[in-house]
């Protein structure tokens, strides 16, 4: 029996082209007809497009986010009756050359050194507390494979890797384990610490007022998992009180973010707007070909997503 698939990506002609090539066994390619919402047995889409039309999806049977965030179909209410999958595996390399290109920026006064150029001044920046990366303790809210590639960027730097996790089992690239009973502690030793929780009920709002405030008076925050795990009115404050602490920031509990909110003009934080790791069509196909394969063969899933977890 043939299966069909609706795409629901704001590049769907992208992905029209991509998968048609692949000549792909029994599977029909829809068009963009809203009547198509229900005949689909498959979906290959962003989550937040597909949530709202889930109650039209009536022969869903698996979906295949285009995201590595899936939060958005992760509703109290919502159907779970399907098998879902996300990416993963594809974005260490990306969130490392954001986490680190931000990072050696700042560790080396590429700020400074801007600013003195301008002028036609030849001075070197007075002494910081930290001139290299060696022997800065990083640390790592969350152990999977994004996490994983970013630990194995910063040992290669010299630097000290914490992870922490809901479990404490030993992760492959980490020098410490950590469990989120101890965040606070391990809060208080890190020179850099980068979120990449997903969005559970259990790791909502963990980085409050309470945990900021546990930061070294000069650490550098990355929140580049999910934007609801940060307190984002705590760190302004935070960062008011503590100029010489940052945060470079690419999620957010709304997005856009308002240009309202006082974030905006804290000349210790950066914001970009969600493009620490974007998907790429390209690699994001090959994983949907790789999935199709194996759904084909009765075989499981890759990135199976636990509705019970959240993740």
């Amino acid at each position: 029996m043939g299966h069909k698939l609706l795409l629901l990506t704001k590049a769907n002609q992208q992905y029209r082209d991509l998968i048609e090539a692949l000549v792909l066994p029994n599977l029909v390619l829809l068009n963009d007809d809203p009547k198509n919402l229900t005949e689909a047995d498959i979906w290959l889409a962003e989550p937040k497009l597909a949530a709202p039309l889930l109650p039209h999806a009536k022969n869903l049977q698996w979906l295949q986010s285009s995201f590595a965030g899936i939060d958005a179909l992760m509703s109290p209410g919502g159907r779970k009756d399907y098998q879902l999958t996300n990416i993963k595996g594809i974005f260490g390399p990306l969130m490392s050359e954001y986490v680190f290109g931000y990072l050696l920026a700042h560790i080396r006064g590429h700020d400074f050194y801007r600013q003195q150029q301008r002028q036609k001044y030849w001075q070197v920046e007075p002494l910081p507390r930290h001139t290299s990366l060696q022997s800065m303790r990083f640390l790592l809210l969350g152990t999977g494979s994004i996490a994983q590639h970013l630990a194995k960027t910063a040992q290669h730097f010299g630097m000290h890797v914490t992870g922490i996790n809901s479990t404490g089992n030993t992760v492959d690239g980490f020098d410490v384990i950590e469990t989120m009973p101890t965040l606070g502690e391990a809060l208080t030793k890190a020179d850099v610490v980068v979120n990449l929780l997903p969005s559970t009920p259990a790791t909502r709002n963990v980085l409050n007022v309470d945990m900021l405030a546990m930061l070294k008076p000069d650490a550098i925050l990355f929140n580049v998992g999910r934007g609801d795990a940060l307190d984002l009115d705590a760190l302004n404050s935070q960062l008011i009180v503590n100029p010489t602490q940052q945060a470079i920031i690419d999620v957010f509990t709304q997005e856009p973010l308002p240009n309202s909110h006082a974030i905006w003009e804290r000349e210790n934080a950066i914001i970009t707007p969600h493009i620490s790791a974007p998907s790429q069509p390209e690699q994001i196909v090959t994983l949907f070909s790789q999935n199709y394969h194996s759904y084909l063969a009765g075989k499981p899933l890759l990135n199976i997503i636990d509705f019970n977890k959240g993740y």
